[in-house]
């Protein structure tokens, strides 16, 4: 259901600002569960923003005037410049209306982490559709897009998989977007965003990739979701399992009754089914101490247990200040995702440098896209991949789910 311009103001605001019953009452609850609230980037001090025509820039106070295109937005004070001229408010609305908007940052923003928000392969232009909303904090602004789940959904397809992949696992990681992001929605009232446009959430990249498979798979599924007990699920998913997919108790020591492992023979094409990699020994400790780990210079670095996949649970790290205990995914996000693609692995070697054989891309929690793939070109539809991955649940229309069940610990 498209929004006139002035809904879509007036929901936005609502949603991001926070105003109450005053501009929720002006749309339907089913107008305002079809807007999304993804974080593009954090941390900005400049950003230049493009449309086709004229756009529409409203403050926090709801008022409103029209600027024309290129714009360029600037931290400053308390406020921002637009094109050099002073706005004193905290948040802003742009809307490129049925065109969108592009925007160019002048580098990556990062997280105060170090980690570029925005994923480290993406362009520092995206093209958007719906809303832009900024919000002043510390010296920069948060940029977030605030757009249509459905328009959503094709944003995050042909980041997450290729868009020439068999059309029904493009059916299937749609869904699976949809019901993650609704999933998501659900728990973020007192956020400012619903989720990040990264592998911290799901990777979003806007307009860029939406090809005619990658919007008919959307089309096709429009509003499906996977349910458990009516409620969508936590629809997590990645990219190879080599083996058996691993219950997420394992991984995140969270009870999801939909999220066991299942056996997965199928993903033997993936290029990560199996790898070698190698880390920087100081590169660990000083990631280790940047989480708040009181570690010292590390000895050893040996696995204590093991999932029933076979994956690493827990690791034993002997330093100069004593012993500490690891999850698996801890280890990963100590040396960054990207570099230990999985936690099936085995250490080779240990000094300056620490060696790892593995198998395997990804948490291995729910569904297997490369998996998913083999599924799809043998001839399984889209709704048999995700009851597969996802044991127990169902598909539904999202205008008929309850709020989701939170998990158990």
């Amino acid at each position: 259901m498209d929004l006139s311009p002035v809904k879509q103001l007036r929901s936005a605001l609502c949603r991001a600002i926070g105003v109450g019953v005053c501009l929720l009452s002006l749309i339907s609850g089913a107008e305002a569960a079809q807007s999304i609230r993804v974080l593009l980037s954090t941390d900005v001090l400049r950003l230049d923003v493009r449309a086709d025509s004229s756009l529409w820039v409203t403050d926090e106070k709801g008022r409103g005037q029209a600027l024309r295109t290129p714009v360029q937005v600037v931290a400053t004070g308390t406020g921002f410049l637009l094109n050099g001229v002073r706005m004193q408010t905290e948040q802003l609305t742009l809307n490129g209306r049925e065109q969108g908007l592009t925007l160019t940052f002048p580098r990556p923003a990062r997280k105060p982490n170090g980690a570029a928000l925005l994923s480290s392969d993406s362009a520092t232009e995206i093209s958007v559709s719906g809303l832009v909303h900024f919000v002043r904090r510390g010296k920069g602004f948060s940029v977030i897009n605030l757009v249509d789940v459905e328009e959503y959904v094709k944003g995050v397809v042909p980041a997450e998989v290729s868009s020439t992949w068999h059309l029904e696992m493009l059916k299937a990681q749609a869904v699976a977007a949809r019901t993650y992001v609704l999933y998501q929605q659900m728990l973020s009232a007192t956020r400012e965003y619903d989720v990040e446009a990264t592998v911290q959430d799901q990777v979003y990249r806007g307009k860029q990739g939406v090809d005619a498979g990658i919007l008919r798979a959307v089309e096709d599924t429009r509003g499906l979701v996977v349910t458990y007990q009516d409620a969508p699920i936590y629809a997590a998913f990645s990219s190879t399992a080599a083996g058996l997919t691993e219950d997420a108790m394992n991984v995140w020591s969270k009870e999801y009754p939909y999220l066991k492992g299942v056996e997965c023979p199928f993903d033997l094409a993936s290029p990560y089914y199996q790898w070698k990699i190698s880390f920087r020994m100081d590169t660990l400790e000083l990631n280790l101490r940047r989480q708040g780990f009181s570690v010292g210079t590390i000895a050893t670095i040996t696995p204590l247990s093991f999932s029933r996949g076979g994956r690493v649970a827990k690791l034993r790290i002997l330093h100069s200040g004593g012993e500490l205990v690891l999850r698996g995914e801890e280890l990963r996000k100590a040396v960054g995702y990207t570099i230990i693609p999985s936690t099936q692995f085995s250490i080779e070697s240990i000094g300056r440098d620490v060696v790892l054989a593995g198998f395997g891309a990804g948490h291995a929690v729910g569904m297997c896209q490369w998996g998913g793939k083999e599924l799809a070109e043998l001839g399984y539809s889209f709704d048999t991949i995700l009851r597969y991955y996802y044991p127990g649940t169902e598909l539904q229309n999202m205008s008929l789910i309850k709020p989701p069940i939170p998990p158990s610990s």
